[in-house]
């Protein structure tokens, strides 16, 4: 008898609190559930546009190129994929490859465009932490190559703490050009510190004894 007195109670408070609290409550279900439909309409998106993504990546590297009518379909299937599903993996996958194509045939320039878009689609939270370092290393490789030294160091910046013994090398590659010595003599000290391997152990310390004192 007491245990259905207990229930009535805890009803009763319940409800008392649900008439109390009834606009709040309703207010917090219906952004719950707007959240859930925007949650579910987006992956939906994502899932429809990997699949016409990933059509046309195939299309795009299946090609060929040994034709002028066939570099153009493959130019306007590559255009096609980065203009309309630039965050996709497929569209990144294509620009890593088209940006190192072009850098590898001395397009610098074509080259630093693809890395610059590649950059921009993978920050943020939800982007790809690993495709965004790659880009990031050779956007300052280029523009370390077109004497663009100020550039190559603001990519770099976010991971100026990084573990990356290449990334503390190139940093201070950087700045020997910029005629920071003891800035890039630091830098090279941190990527001694990170790398194992013998060869590249020898070519740092080489770049260390090589600094000039300022």
């Amino acid at each position: 008898m007491s245990e259905v007195f207990e229930n009535n109670s805890v009803l009763s408070l319940l409800r008392n609190f649900y008439i109390r609290n009834r606009k709040a409550i309703l207010i917090i279900f219906s952004i719950f559930l707007i959240l859930v439909i925007l949650y579910v309409s987006n992956n939906q998106i994502t899932k429809t546009n990997n699949v016409k993504a990933a059509k046309i990546y195939n299309d795009w590297t299946s090609q060929e190129t040994e034709s002028e009518n066939g570099k153009i379909l493959a130019n306007k299937l590559f255009n096609q994929l980065v203009d309309t599903y630039e965050d996709s993996g497929y569209a990144q996958i294509a620009l890593i490859n088209q940006a190192s194509l072009e850098a590898k045939n001395g397009n610098l320039e074509k080259a630093l465009e693809y890395y610059e878009i590649l950059t921009s689609s993978t920050e943020g939270y939800s982007g790809n932490k690993l495709y965004n370092k790659i880009s990031r290393i050779n956007t300052a490789r280029i523009n370390y190559a077109l004497e663009n030294y100020d550039e190559a160091l603001n990519v770099l910046e976010k991971y100026s703490s990084s573990s990356n013994a290449l990334i503390h090398e190139l940093i201070g590659d950087i700045l020997a050009k910029q005629d920071k010595f003891d800035l890039a003599k630091e830098q090279y000290i941190i990527a001694k510190g990170k790398y194992t391997d013998e060869t590249s152990l020898s070519i740092i310390s080489m770049k260390i004894s090589n600094i000039p004192s300022e």
